[in-house]
């Protein structure tokens, strides 16, 4: 699970106006990406750099999108588009390793904001970085178990409590946490809080301790035990050596 040494990864999450029921294919039509937010991690440490942008979809937001993300239409009025920020966010991503959970959502968008700007129609995400789901990760290790990341955050005694709303800066902080934990950990899970440019930094990502339940003992019964030293007569008898006994 560990990254190679001198490995960059960039932990992602958008918002958008809405759900595309394809995601993971290039759209041509559909919802579109309001806000990215991404992380920077190499050799498994945040460096502190992040990605984060409100963007103007040019179409209406989804009630129940709103709901999710609590962005307006008006609040994105004034934002830029995406063909106006296109080349800086390829130029941050390019090269790295991302970390998303539920990744295909996510990619599907990106390819979707890719196909519609003429100056990267021909950029695909997986040209340009590698993918790591998370989702797919937790599944594997969490089999049958929810595993959004709400639940990842109390299997693993992260502190979301100041996430009334979902956020994609937000989101992919948390999710660096879960990513570390759920992969072997990390020293330092401070972010950078003087970077003018960031329009949304909450603040430090806080553990918390949880009480751990002391495991229950249960003890053989009678005939158990009764039981168990007949079947070490047995192999005894057969001129084994217990080891057990000895």
């Amino acid at each position: 699970m560990q990254a190679a040494p001198g490995h960059r990864q960039i932990i992602l999450d958008t918002e958008t106006t809405g759900m595309n029921r394809e995601a993971g294919e290039r759209f041509t039509s559909g919802h579109r990406i309001i806000e990215i937010g991404c992380v920077e991690m190499v050799d498994r440490k945040l460096t502190g750099n992040h990605y984060h942008v409100y963007i103007n979809p040019e179409q209406e937001i989804d009630p129940e999108a709103i709901a999710v993300h609590g962005i307006t239409n008006e609040f994105l009025a004034d934002k830029p588009l995406f063909k106006d920020i296109a080349q800086g966010f390829i130029d941050f991503i390019t090269g790295a390793e991302l970390v998303i959970h539920n990744a295909p959502f996510d990619v599907g968008f990106m390819d979707l904001e890719f196909a519609c700007n003429p100056a990267t129609a021909l950029t695909r995400t997986d040209k340009i970085c590698s993918v790591l789901d998370t989702l797919v990760l937790a599944k594997k290790m969490r089999p049958g178990q929810r595993n959004n990341l709400d639940a990842l955050c109390r299997e693993y005694g992260i502190d979301n409590s100041h996430r009334d709303l979902h956020g994609a800066l937000l989101d992919a902080e948390i999710l660096a946490d879960v990513y570390l934990l759920m992969t072997g950990g990390q020293e330092s899970l401070h972010l950078d809080q003087n970077n003018s440019d960031n329009q949304n930094v909450l603040g430090e990502i806080v553990r918390i301790t949880r009480p751990q339940k002391p495991l229950k003992v249960i003890k053989a019964s009678a005939d158990e035990l009764a039981e168990h030293e007949s079947r070490l007569d047995i192999i005894e008898q057969a001129g084994g050596q217990c080891l057990y006994r000895h």
